[in-house]
C-alpha cells in the first residue's frame, strides 16, 4: 500500500500531503485515519506514546470520543526529503459543553511508500467562549475557501 504523495517532497507536494491529513483527522474516522501511518509508527502526543498503527487508531478513538465537534485547520511550516513540520489549531467541546482551541506543531517522517513513521506532537490549549471559536463548518473536511491558520493569526 502506498499514500501518495511521497517523498522526497516538494513544496506543492508537502501541501497536498498536509492537507490530506488535515482531512483524515477532520473525518474522525479513527480506522481510516490510522491506514495512514506505518504498521509500527512511532508517536509522541503530549505525555501519550504510540508504538504502532493499532495503538495510534486507539489514541485517535479515544481522543474524538472525548473531543467533541472537532474541527481542526494544518498549516505547512518547513519540509525537506522525507520530513514535513506542521503548525496547526484545533477547537472542540467536552461532554460538559466547555470549548477549547487547541495550537501545536507536529514533526512528522514518511517511509517510502508514503506513510507516516514518526509522529512528534507538542500542543498547549486554553478554553474558550462559544463566541469565540473561529472554525464554525459543518462537521467534515473544512472548505476550500474556510481561511486557514495565517488568516487568522494563529
Amino acid at each position: 500500500m502506498s499514500r501518495p504523495p511521497l517523498p522526497p517532497f516538494t513544496r506543492e507536494t508537502a501541501i497536498e500531503k498536509v492537507r490530506l491529513a488535515e482531512d483524515g483527522w477532520n473525518s474522525r474516522d479513527a480506522a481510516k485515519v490510522a491506514l495512514a501511518y506505518t504498521a509500527d509508527t512511532h508517536w509522541r502526543n503530549r505525555a501519550e506514546f504510540c508504538n504502532n498503527r493499532e495503538e495510534a487508531q486507539a489514541f485517535l478513538a479515544r481522543k474524538w470520543n472525548r473531543e467533541l465537534e472537532y474541527r481542526l485547520i494544518k498549516e505547512l511550516w518547513a519540509f525537506a526529503d522525507n520530513r514535513i513540520a506542521v503548525r496547526y489549531a484545533y477547537e472542540y467541546h467536552d461532554d460538559s459543553g466547555q470549548w477549547y482551541r487547541a495550537y501545536g506543531n507536529e514533526n512528522w517522517e514518511f517511509a517510502d511508500d508514503g506513510l507516516m513513521r514518526n509522529r512528534h506532537a507538542s500542543i498547549n490549549e486554553h478554553p474558550i467562549s462559544e463566541a469565540e471559536r473561529k472554525f464554525r463548518w459543518p462537521l467534515g473536511r473544512r472548505p476550500d475557501d474556510h481561511p486557514g491558520l495565517s488568516d487568522f493569526g494563529f
